[in-house]
């Protein structure tokens, strides 16, 4: 199980930007989250099991926000000055207790969608990556309540429940041509 160190969400630093993705300061995480929101940076993972499968995680019921739905395998903040790709794979690790392999930047999306269930709102310039897992995920129990690998079909199932992150369709339709490089456009995605 991967180790990670309990920090309140309002004490972890962010890295704030413009719409180019400059960096202009940094706030709390928490109050970067509030209403109307702050621009930051962030970042989104979407790893792919050999048949092509997207590992899902459904967030676990203790996260500040978004608790308890499903969203892409790894997304979060990096620290400031902490490059994303580095994020990227620190967050999975931690949070999944894999390694990604053959992960590529595949993008970048601007994107504010307020949580309508905590009021807290995303407003984002997000870095995206995709790759390839060959381990079993083992989940954080803090971070990750559940982990799923899905076809384009059992996303679409559970699209139709509702039970995504409100950016998790930002997010997967803005990497959809560097997934499709990935697993092959045969595979749907």
């Amino acid at each position: 199980m991967p180790h990670t160190t309990a920090v309140a969400a309002d004490q972890v630093m962010l890295e704030l930007v413009d719409e180019e993705g400059r960096t202009t300061g940094t706030a709390e995480k928490l109050s970067a989250h509030r209403a109307p929101g702050r621009l930051h940076r962030a970042f989104s993972v979407f790893l792919f099991d050999t048949s092509g499968r997207l590992l899902l995680q459904r967030r676990a019921l203790t996260k500040y926000h978004s608790a308890g739905v499903w969203s892409n395998t790894c997304c979060g903040h990096p620290f400031p000055g902490e490059p994303p790709f580095l994020a990227a794979t620190r967050r999975t690790a931690e949070e999944l207790g894999v390694a990604p392999s053959l992960l590529s930047e595949a993008g970048t999306v601007r994107y504010n969608h307020p949580d309508p269930e905590s009021g807290l709102v995303e407003q984002e310039y997000n870095h995206l990556f995709a790759g390839v897992v060959t381990q079993p995920p083992r989940p954080d129990p803090a971070e990750v309540m559940e982990t799923a690998f899905v076809t384009p079909e059992d996303l679409d199932r559970l699209r139709a429940r509702g039970t995504f992150s409100a950016w998790f369709p930002t997010v997967l339709d803005a990497a959809r041509p560097a997934i499709g490089e990935l697993t092959g456009e045969a595979a749907g995605w």
